[in-house]
């Protein structure tokens, strides 16, 4: 491997955590965004239509991988209860700030996150991809932690339009990082989007457990990392002797 110039980091679950979060209250409060803005739907029926939407464009999210943000499938929703209203509309870009709140206000630094990027920042590029369906979610967590000072590129799907595995995320990160791929080490929680997607683009990968994705995960995956620690915890202890082997 060539010297390393680049390290790249996945977001939520690596990074941080989400904490005591309900998805189904922000469901509840999306219904009554919506309902305040003038959309006269029961709640039943939203939330039946906001899941057929949803499963759709999550269907060719996965299998396409390219990012469709959430105004898309609301709006479709609303077109399913007889309304005629596209992404754009201000009062479906309020709901979509609603649903999110709480979801923002629970995350949280994971331990050591704070001090390995500290450290890390000092030597190399740092970079992050973060798979999200709404980029302002992200670029406020990061605000929120005080982790935006750290990263020297920042990719989030709904920006780029491409999720993590597909290779195009990955590449375009290098071409702003100014790096290559055998100079760049990539750690991530999720075997599939982050290892297989990392690997396949050429750089190093490190596996880290988190609450989404477990070892037994990465072994059913039947992925191999280049490097599995239980967290940043002990990758900020193991790091630097990683990269020296692999130099």
């Amino acid at each position: 491997m060539a010297g390393v110039k680049a390290i790249v980091f996945d977001f939520i679950g690596t990074l941080i955590s989400v904490k005591d979060y309900n998805m189904e209250v922000s469901k509840l409060k999306l219904h009554k965004a919506i309902a305040k803005a003038g959309f006269d739907a029961d709640v039943e029926s939203f939330l039946e239509a906001y899941s057929r939407a949803h499963e759709k464009y999550r269907a060719i999210r996965y299998e396409e991988l390219v990012e469709v943000t959430n105004a898309v499938w609301i709006s479709e929703a609303l077109n399913y209860l007889g309304y005629k209203i596209g992404p754009e509309d201000t009062r479906v870009k309020v709901a979509v700030n609603v649903f999110f709140e709480d979801y923002l206000s629970s995350l949280e630094n994971n331990a050591c996150t704070n001090e390995i990027l500290v450290e890390l920042s000092k030597i190399y590029k740092l970079g992050l991809i973060s798979n999200f369906t709404y980029a302002p979610v992200i670029h406020g967590a990061l605000r929120k932690l005080d982790l935006n000072r750290f990263f020297n590129a920042i990719l989030i799907s709904e920006d780029v339009g491409w999720r993590k595995p597909n290779r195009k995320i990955f590449e375009e990160a290098l071409r702003r990082l100014r790096v290559m791929a055998q100079e760049t080490i990539y750690v991530g929680d999720c075997p599939k989007e982050d290892i297989g997607g990392a690997a396949a683009t050429g750089m190093k990968t490190v596996f880290v457990p988190s609450q989404f994705y477990s070892l037994e995960t990465l072994i059913e995956s039947r992925l191999k990392p280049d490097l599995i620690v239980n967290g940043i915890c002990e990758l900020h202890r193991t790091l630097p002797r990683f990269i020296e082997k692999a130099t």
